[in-house]
């Protein structure tokens, strides 16, 4: 999943796009509030998480814009105001969480999932495809009766394909959702993530179908 760390601390960014980075999120850093509107432009992001205080302006003036302009991207709100009153102010502006500073990365990591899963439409933290079941908590797959932890970018690509059953996705698509702008994918690694993960799918009910020139498909099978 593709996310956007809006945060001028640049220590604080770095060790929070360190903490997604390690699961296999792509990942955008904004320092300010205008870098982070005219990324929310051109990019379509699976989460965003937001400093309150900004240098150009505040983060609540930020959410307002991204409401308004109908972007319905979770909104995870980082603010070091502790009061009530600011916390009511950032779920009226849109927000969908926030963490109060300093906070436990654990449960940053944690709310963000919940986010991330409801963008998906999923309650769980665990789905159940045929005999495959997906766990995003535990950040592994079961087929059958085998476990697997698969490593973190093949994790993340196939979370990508099981959030679009049915659909054709193109490798431009898959990228931009498991790669930041810093990021430099091989020409091939799509490719190489698709092979790795058909064989470690072998007798599960998920088939990944190439669509030659267009993409790929995952789809249930009997």
């Amino acid at each position: 999943m593709r996310i956007l760390v809006v945060e001028d601390a640049v220590d604080l960014a770095e060790a929070i796009m360190m903490r997604f980075g390690r699961t296999g999120h792509a990942l955008d850093h904004a320092a300010s509030a205008a870098e982070a509107e005219d990324y929310v432009r051109h990019q379509e992001y699976d989460l965003l998480i937001l400093d309150i205080n900004l240098p150009d302006k505040d983060g609540f003036t930020v959410l307002r814009g991204i409401r308004a302009a109908g972007i319905t991207t979770p909104v995870l709100v980082l603010t070091a105001r502790a009061e009530i009153e600011d916390r009511i102010s950032a779920l009226d502006y849109g927000a969908d969480d926030y963490v109060v500073k300093p906070f436990d990365f654990r449960e940053l990591e944690a709310r963000a999932r919940a986010l991330l899963r409801r963008r998906q439409g999923i309650a769980s933290g665990a789905t159940v495809h045929g005999n495959l079941t997906f766990d995003r908590a535990g950040a592994k797959i079961t087929v059958a009766d085998r476990t697997m932890v698969l490593p973190n970018r093949e994790f993340r690509v196939l979370e990508v394909f099981l959030g679009n059953l049915g659909r054709v996705l193109t490798k431009a698509e898959i990228v931009s959702q498991v790669y930041g702008f810093d990021d430099a994918p091989g020409p091939n690694a799509i490719e190489l993530y698709v092979a790795r993960l058909r064989k470690k799918l072998q007798g599960s009910s998920l088939a990944i179908r190439t669509r030659r020139g267009l993409g790929y498909v995952a789809e249930l099978v009997a």
